[in-house]
């Protein structure tokens, strides 16, 4: 019988043992290449804040350079596990991937442009509910509040968006990047209903909350006549920064702050330096998300989205604004929702919150406006719209929105469906008006006097329509006087081989078929819907003057002609008190501006 060959039991130990230092060579050579430090190309951040295993994390990877390419995870043995995922903005550009499990395994995510490591962060399971460093308002913070925004509001373009309150997109876990990010349940119950001016402090202040950020707001007067609000020094708000505040801490921090702020905080004169806001360049380079629009009336917009422009679709801005009854809706920005006037009693413009820097003695102070100037941190103060007409105002944003210019139907079609937008929100705020009356049969809602109309407390604020009825009257403005427009500025258009006569004659063609074409619906008195031609809506702008007034029933609100059958639904009149007011006000609406206080 032959033997065996004999194989040395310590050779084989030998084979065994380098094939281990190979394999553990080739893991760390793996692991080293993908080994970085943190840069300014781009940031990353994860919620919630402190992941845990087995659960869901979401990854936010930003850059105000140019966009990223690629999120992938590293595993302690140097595998690389590309995330799928959706690109948002720029500038700042964002990347959002999802980790359905978390596992201990994935100990760094790392994100690439065009296959180079611009950026990692290491990725560490734990249950600690503390805040994890210490942060400040820079440009990282400031983009990922720019982003945040961005997908908060990022629903579908061709969607409407109309939320009764803030509430029902803080609480949902897909829109919101910040959802539970503390690990405390803390978006369940949260009440947060902020109205047209309180919804940018709103914002802020939950942002900086989740985030563990100082926010500072000041308590404004009104203004007068002649000269535009003036605040007082700043209530600086730091418990965030160090400890991780509830859910009812936060609540009553947000109630002070809704109580303080009111329209004429964002009004303050450009230069004001004492002021929560200050005005930015008039580019698309610094009008991130977030940006802040006041008007001179005392509306205000946040800006969530700019859509860009491509060879066959108009570009478009949106925003969002709050109304009194706390409903909260996104829209287009055009010139018949941004309105712009040279007063002496307002800073209107697109702003930016002033930032908080440490100071001395563990305090926090905002800068000024000379600091902001020049400032490569954060968006630069400028004073470059207070320069501009409203006519340069408006023609200087419509090419910012659509670079390329637009074919002169492709404008009216856009002025069109900002039209609509509008018409379709104030069937929204009728109602509501509508359901109110219903609970409170006997009562009669008590309607001031002057321009206290536009900003009075109580049920009439926040069911009367007189400045929602002012921009819907401005925008029908906009788009009926868009033909004209072309031959007095064809500039704005790309004529192709027309003139400016011939684009004038086919553009006033197109408007009648499509305003006969497009109906909308309104529900009447007795709750059997009626439809409306937006032709009929146009022909009932002088109805709009005096349509504002929630003890009118709705037939009255939308320019039903006494004695029609359209009227005969309507069983509710305002006071012959309040009618006589409303025509000694109809001349701010015929003119479509409003007076000063």
């Amino acid at each position: 019988m032959r033997k065996p060959p004999y194989r040395s039991t310590s050779s084989l130990h030998s084979v065994l043992i380098c094939l281990l230092i190979a394999n553990l060579l080739v893991s760390l050579a793996q692991a080293e290449d993908f080994r970085c430090d943190t840069t300014n190309a781009a940031q990353i951040w994860v919620s919630p804040s402190q992941p845990k295993m087995d659960e869901s994390v979401k990854i936010m990877a930003i850059s105000t350079e140019s966009p990223v390419t690629q999120l992938l995870t590293i595993d302690r043995h140097g595998q690389r596990t590309f995330l799928p995922m959706r690109h948002r903005g720029g500038p700042p550009w964002t990347a959002i991937a999802e980790i359905e499990s978390l596992s201990s395994d994935q100990t760094e995510i790392v994100v690439e442009r065009n296959g180079t490591v611009i950026s990692c962060h290491p990725l560490t399971v734990s249950s600690n509910t503390q805040r994890d460093r210490h942060r400040t308002w820079n440009r990282a913070t400031e983009a990922f509040y720019s982003a945040w925004i961005e997908e908060l509001f990022g629903i579908p373009h061709d969607e409407s968006l109309a939320l009764t309150s803030l509430e029902p997109v803080l609480r949902d876990p897909r829109r919101n990047f910040l959802h539970d990010y503390l690990g405390l349940e803390e978006d369940k119950k949260l009440p947060l209903t902020p109205d047209c001016a309180d919804l940018p402090y709103t914002l802020r202040a939950y942002f900086a909350w989740k985030v563990g950020l100082p926010i500072a707001y000041r308590a404004c007067n009104r203004g007068s006549a002649t000269s535009p609000p003036r605040c007082s020094a700043p209530s600086i708000m730091s418990e965030f920064v160090n400890n991780m505040q509830s859910p009812a801490q936060f609540t009553r921090f947000s109630r002070q702050l809704v109580d303080a702020v009111h329209s004429g905080s964002a009004r303050t004169s450009l230069r004001d330096e004492s002021s929560d806001l200050y005005p930015l360049p008039l580019d698309r380079n610094h009008l991130w998300p977030g940006t802040v629009y006041a008007d001179p009336y005392g509306h205000v917009l946040v800006l969530v989205e700019w859509v860009p422009q491509t060879a066959d679709r108009p570009g478009m801005l949106l925003a969002v604004d709050a109304q009194p009854d706390n409903s909260v809706t996104r829209k287009r920005v055009w010139e018949g929702t941004v309105l712009f006037a040279d007063t002496d009693n307002a800073g209107p413009g697109f702003k930016a919150f002033r930032p908080l820097v440490p100071a001395p003695a563990n305090r926090w102070r905002v800068l000024t406006n000379a600091e902001l100037t020049d400032s490569m941190e954060f968006q630069p103060f400028s004073m470059q719209q207070s320069e501009l007409t409203s006519e340069e105002f408006h023609a200087r944003l419509a090419g910012l929105i659509n670079p390329l210019g637009l074919e002169p139907r492709q404008a009216y079609d856009v002025a069109f469906a900002a039209l609509v937008e509008q018409v379709t929100t104030r069937i929204t705020s009728v109602n509501n008006g509508e359901a109110y009356v219903r609970k409170h049969p006997r009562e009669v809602i008590a309607m001031p006097s002057g321009t206290a109309i536009f900003q009075a407390l109580g049920p009439w604020e926040d069911y009367s329509t007189p400045s929602r009825d002012m921009r819907l009257i401005i925008a029908i403005n906009v788009l009926q006087q868009l033909p004209e427009k072309i031959t007095r500025h064809p500039e704005l258009f790309r004529l192709q081989d027309q003139s400016p006569e011939q684009a004038k004659k086919e553009i006033e063609r197109h408007h009648t078929f499509r305003t006969d074409d497009y109906q909308i619906s309104y529900t009447r008195s007795d709750g059997s819907p009626w439809p409306l031609t937006i032709a009929e809506v146009l022909a009932r702008r002088s109805a709009f003057e005096t349509g504002y007034n929630p003890n009118d029933c709705v037939e009255i609100r939308w320019g039903a002609e006494p004695g029609s059958n359209e009227y005969a639904t309507c069983r509710r009149h305002a006071p012959a008190t309040q009618r006589a007011k409303m025509e000694q006000y109809r001349s701010w609406f015929l003119e479509a501006r409003r007076p000063a206080r």
